[in-house]
């Protein structure tokens, strides 16, 4: 005997059924509930199924049709090249047009080893790039420094100026490793959406602040004056956003200040003038001041 409290299964059934042709009778029978229930599928699915086709159409258009800048530093340069030869035909990916100017490009290959001289050139070149734009850190040195990276001149990658999309490792990498590199530059744009395009956001675009090149470069996202009188030069924690409420723009101005100004005589009274930094125009002083 079953217990009243809990409905057999063939109870629940009869219960569904019933539901069911209920259900069904009120399709049949009344329009206005009809309408008003493919109302709200439509509603709840069209925006979505609307912006996904806008994402599939502007992903197609914009992985298949991927300008590189005419632009390179080093051997990488060279497999870059190649790779846009007959033999492995970039072109099959939609990438052979590469752009002679920054303003008609989106990807940047930075392929070679980043010296301290050039990331102001790279950055300013950036800079001019129009939104939707992509970094592509081709070989070990553009990545890490390569084995380069102990060297006084050498940055120990571009990502700590731009932002890297693609890392692509090899010294030299191959021309295949390039193109998988460019296949995988292509799915990440293809996962894109328009709804969180950073270029897409209201106000204008954010740029990377051009590092000063002087006696040492000096990023100017990491350094603000101190105040003083005498210009020195305090770190702050890495960002583009200003501290103590004073725009980027005076930060790059007072860094440009102290690397002009000529150094200060030394105030030891055994130095000898082989100890004093030697500035622009005055090389005559290295023949003198030994003996």
């Amino acid at each position: 005997m079953a217990d009243e409290t809990h409905p057999t299964p063939s109870d629940l059934q009869s219960e569904i059924e019933a539901a069911w042709s209920e259900y069904v009778a009120r399709f049949r029978a009344e329009e206005d509930f009809i309408a008003a229930q493919a109302q709200q599928v439509v509603m709840a699915t069209t925006l979505d199924r609307f912006v996904r086709l806008i994402d599939y159409v502007y992903n197609w258009s914009r992985r298949s049709s991927i300008w590189p800048l005419t632009f390179g530093l080093a051997c990488c340069a060279i497999e870059m090249i190649s790779t846009a030869a007959g033999r492995f035909d970039i072109s099959r990916f939609g990438a052979e047009l590469f752009r002679p100017s920054p303003r008609q490009a989106d990807l940047m290959i930075v392929s070679g080893t980043v010296t301290k001289k050039m990331v102001p050139i790279i950055v300013r070149l950036w800079n001019q790039m129009p939104e939707p734009k992509y970094c592509m850190a081709m070989g070990a040195c553009a990545t890490g420094g390569g084995p380069f990276k102990e060297g006084y001149n050498v940055v120990s990658g571009i990502d700590e100026f731009l932002p890297v999309d693609i890392y692509v490792p090899g010294c030299p990498p191959t021309p295949q490793a390039l193109l998988h590199g460019l296949v995988t530059l292509q799915r990440k744009i293809d996962a894109q959406s328009v709804r969180d395009a950073r270029w897409f956001r209201r106000g204008p675009a954010e740029e990377v602040a051009v590092p000063v090149l002087g006696a040492d470069l000096i990023d100017v996202r990491r350094w603000a004056p101190a105040g003083g009188a005498t210009g020195e030069l305090v770190a702050t924690p890495a960002g583009l956003t200003a501290s103590d409420g004073e725009p980027p723009a005076d930060r790059m101005s007072a860094a440009t200040d102290l690397l002009a100004r000529p150094a200060a005589a030394s105030s030891r009274s055994d130095s000898s003038d082989t100890d004093r930094p030697v500035s622009p125009g005055d090389e005559s002083s290295l023949d003198g001041g030994v003996g």
